[in-house]
């Protein structure tokens, strides 16, 4: 085989580890990411760019992972349908477990011991038969498709698959979050939507669509009542030039009252996953998901730190197959991280 003196991986090539910091600006606090492609590492890392602390667990991520407010690690873990949802304390020791093979995306803990997650059930072929869009004959490999289990209060007319995407999963919600009034916030990537589902009743009561949307990840709703969200851009209606967004929306209105793009926008693009949360101070930290960036702005615009991902592998081994075909080279993707404070891992001075 032909060897070159250049390194081969644009993204090391590029630079991994801590890329910048504005000491000034950054917030303090450690960023807990989970390497899709690792046996089961989780980390975080400080803002110098050293890790200050891992944990190896027995299986693959699944996703992501998050400290809870009781210090324990959520981590959503094996499978990429299904999988183990699980609490481990900072010695990794599993203080509980929840199972089950349809499980997807994305899991809270809540604080009365219950866990808020996706999962799907399977459609019969008149339900399938109901849903608009989509790749025709790309169900799943047993001829089924698939929903989540909100599809009862859904309407596919005015939720219709993409064009471009499989019918093997509708409308593949690939985040939940509690919100505040009780009810449930969630995003729909494969009809490019997002929506609040009213907790009593499963209905769906406020709903932002495509004509803001591409594609997107992330909802989460920010203490004065907007909702942030990531904003993939893939397929985005009306322009033909990719590139992903961060932005905050009104729920009263549905206008973006705020938005991060980078100054040269193609520069900053993930086709899938992402995260973004917004921090104590107002800075916003970004996951730039399938190439293992993170990096933190300000409310102005101004990048104040940047890290990536330096380790990277293969799903060789680790399954499923359907997984293992699709991302057969070395990987460094985060599916979505998380920044705490030092008050918030208050065992970690204890270390």
């Amino acid at each position: 085989m032909q060897t070159s003196a250049v390194e081969q991986s644009t993204l090391i090539r590029r630079g991994v580890g801590l890329r910048g910091i504005d000491t000034t600006l950054v917030s303090p606090g450690y960023t807990l990411i989970a390497h899709l492609t690792s046996p089961g590492v989780v980390r975080l890392i400080s803002t110098d760019g050293t890790e200050v602390h891992r944990w190896t667990l027995p299986f693959r991520p699944g996703r992501h992972a998050r400290i809870l407010p009781n210090g324990n690690l959520a981590y959503n873990s094996q499978k990429y349908r299904g999988g183990v949802m699980m609490q481990v304390d900072a010695a990794g020791n599993v203080v509980s477990e929840h199972r089950d093979p349809m499980a997807h995306h994305d899991q809270h803990h809540l604080d009365n011991g219950e866990i808020l997650y996706t999962t799907l059930e399977a459609l019969t072929p008149e339900q399938a038969a109901t849903i608009p869009g989509g790749i025709p004959d790309s169900e799943a490999p047993d001829g089924k498709s698939y929903a989540d289990c909100i599809k009862h209060h859904l309407d596919p007319q005015l939720f219709p698959l993409h064009p471009h995407y499989a019918r093997e999963h509708w409308p593949l919600i690939n985040s939940v979050f509690p919100l505040e009034d009780g009810n449930i916030l969630a995003s729909l990537r494969s009809v490019s939507a997002v929506i609040i589902i009213e907790k009593e009743t499963g209905k769906v009561i406020w709903h932002l669509d495509d004509s803001v949307l591409a594609q997107q990840h992330c909802a989460s709703e920010h203490p004065n009542g907007n909702t942030l969200i990531f904003d993939n851009g893939t397929f985005r209606k009306g322009e033909s030039a990719t590139y992903s967004r961060v932005i905050e929306v009104s729920r009263a209105s549905r206008c973006v009252v705020w938005q991060y793009r980078d100054p040269h926008p193609m520069t900053f693009f993930t086709p899938f996953m992402g995260g973004a949360q917004r921090l104590g101070n107002g800075n916003t930290l970004i996951t730039e998901a399938a190439f293992g960036r993170v990096f933190e702005v300000t409310r102005e615009g101004s990048l104040c730190w940047e890290w990536v991902n330096e380790e990277f592998a293969d799903y060789e081994g680790r399954g499923p197959e359907e997984i293992e075909s699709l991302f057969d080279y070395p990987d460094n993707a985060l599916f979505r991280a998380y920044k705490y404070t030092p008050e918030e891992i208050p065992w970690l001075a204890e270390k």
